[in-house]
């Protein structure tokens, strides 16, 4: 991967992120002096706090994990705090629901009470969590929950419920902050998504590495979640999950809508994706709006799909202004996909008649409440950029893209691409998309399928 970017996105980003970003006091405050004790046997949460909210009341401070392995619950970062993570550290999620307290967040699209995160930046300015130490989400337990959990709600017609109601422990949350690091640290085992940031603003991560199914095989296990924010610059990271890798989200249908906060000015760049839903995804949560992304120099290595946008008749927002460039991937299942249909069962909730009342949960009401009027539900993708990409070794199709005859995915420019598949593939319901040196080489010869399209361009298809 060779290509560059001298965009005003990255350049202006460049800029906000260098120098002393997010710098913290000059002062050390390790957490065995508070009490906490290495040993993955003792729980350290309030030694750990302690030396968090004593380096806060000095003024801001390094708050250190020498090495050995610290079991924790909820840990609340402050201003002007460093966590750092020294090298043979661990920080390791204690399995016990009531070491999380319940915080107002925002979970898969919506804002609703939840379990707090392994590490919180909430509320706060100037903080970072740096490594070369591990965040560990020791997430057996959470997912086995949701295994269990999962198929008595199929059964009673809940599907789209479980993932809320599982309340599955996230290792790092950023949400209403600004100015923050995080930077050098691994996260493994993740009990939901790795990280997730919302409704922050300047946020920088720079080589951190995720690994999501360590042990096991963990359901959601995102890796690095960019949520109804902006500012953010994510680069040098490699992940390996069970769900989406690199994602770009802004909120889930009514709710999302009624906030209304976009996702924009963002660029993820010179990372590496291994299993996982996808390579780069946006959605399926869209009612914010994503618009001013720029993603370049990714490899996908085996991930599940590569340019990945997904959404719902409900979702609504509109995906705009998106670059995609300088991609190499290996073994993905389709290489660029529009799934706007997305997991019926989970995107279009019904309360079934059949579950009393007194089991409702006040999330559902949230997330079962309709979009008035429907079409406004109706997400937009327009002006996307991708150019400069190679796939190699895919195991299905080039293409897959279902708009809505509605609203067709409009505005959309292939440039310089070259992808080896079993067959093109099939759009429908678009319209204006240019192609310029898109080839894709197939083993049936079969053209690009289209379907209620307008002024679409097809790639030129050679038998392999």
């Amino acid at each position: 991967m060779t290509g560059d970017s001298d965009s005003d996105l990255v350049r202006r980003l460049e800029d906000t992120f260098s120098g002393d970003f997010a710098a913290v006091p000059d002062r050390a405050f390790d957490v065995t002096e508070h009490g906490a004790v290495g040993d993955d046997e003792t729980v350290n949460t309030d030694a750990i706090q302690d030396a968090i909210d004593a380096a806060a009341e000095a003024g801001g401070g390094r708050v250190t994990l020498p090495e050995g392995t610290y079991l924790s619950g909820a840990l609340f970062l402050e201003s002007n705090v460093e966590l750092h993570l020294s090298g043979g550290a661990i920080l390791k999620a204690v399995q016990d629901d009531d070491a999380y307290p319940t915080v107002e967040t925002r979970v898969a699209g919506i804002e609703m009470e939840w379990p707090a995160a392994l590490v919180n930046v909430a509320g706060v300015s100037n903080v970072r969590v740096t490594g070369p130490g591990t965040i560990d989400g020791n997430g057996e337990y959470w997912w086995t929950k949701f295994n269990d959990m999962r198929g008595d709600y199929e059964d009673a017609g809940l599907r789209w419920a479980v993932d809320y109601d599982c309340e599955r422990v996230r290792p790092l949350v950023v949400y209403d902050s600004e100015d923050v690091f995080l930077g050098d640290f691994r996260v493994e085992r993740q009990g939901f998504w790795a990280i997730q940031m919302t409704y922050s603003e300047r946020v920088h991560v720079d080589r951190v590495s995720v690994r999501g199914n360590l042990g096991g095989y963990g359901p959601s296990t995102d890796g690095i979640n960019t949520d109804s924010s902006r500012d953010v610059l994510v680069e040098n990271c490699d992940v390996d999950g069970n769900d989406d890798n690199l994602c770009i989200k802004a909120g889930r249908d009514a709710d999302g809508l009624r906030v209304g906060r976009p996702t924009e000015n963002v660029v993820y760049r010179d990372c590496v994706t291994y299993e996982g839903g996808g390579l780069v995804t946006i959605g399926s949560e869209t009612a914010g709006g994503v618009r001013n992304v720029e993603v370049y120099n990714i490899e996908g290595k085996e991930t599940n799909t590569g340019i990945r946008f997904k959404s719902a008749k409900v979702r609504g927002g509109h995906i705009r202004d998106v670059h995609f460039h300088d991609l190499e991937m290996e073994g993905v299942r389709t290489v660029f996909q529009w799934e706007l249909n997305w997991h019926p069962d989970y995107s279009y909730p019904t309360i079934p008649d059949d579950v009393p009342e007194s089991e409702h949960q006040p999330h559902w009401e949230t997330l079962t409440t309709p979009v008035e009027p429907p079409e406004r539900g109706i997400p937009e993708f327009s002006d996307v950029t991708v150019e400069n990409v190679t796939a190699t070794d895919t195991t299905q199709q080039a293409f897959h893209a279902n708009g809505y005859e509605e609203q067709p995915i409009h505005d959309v420019r292939f440039a310089d691409v070259d992808v080896a598949a079993p067959t093109a593939g099939d759009v429908a319901h678009a319209r204006d998309w240019a192609m310029e040196n898109v080839v894709v080489r197939t083993d049936d010869g079969e053209p690009l399928e289209l379907t209620d399209c307008e002024n679409v361009e097809t790639p030129t298809v050679e038998s392999r």
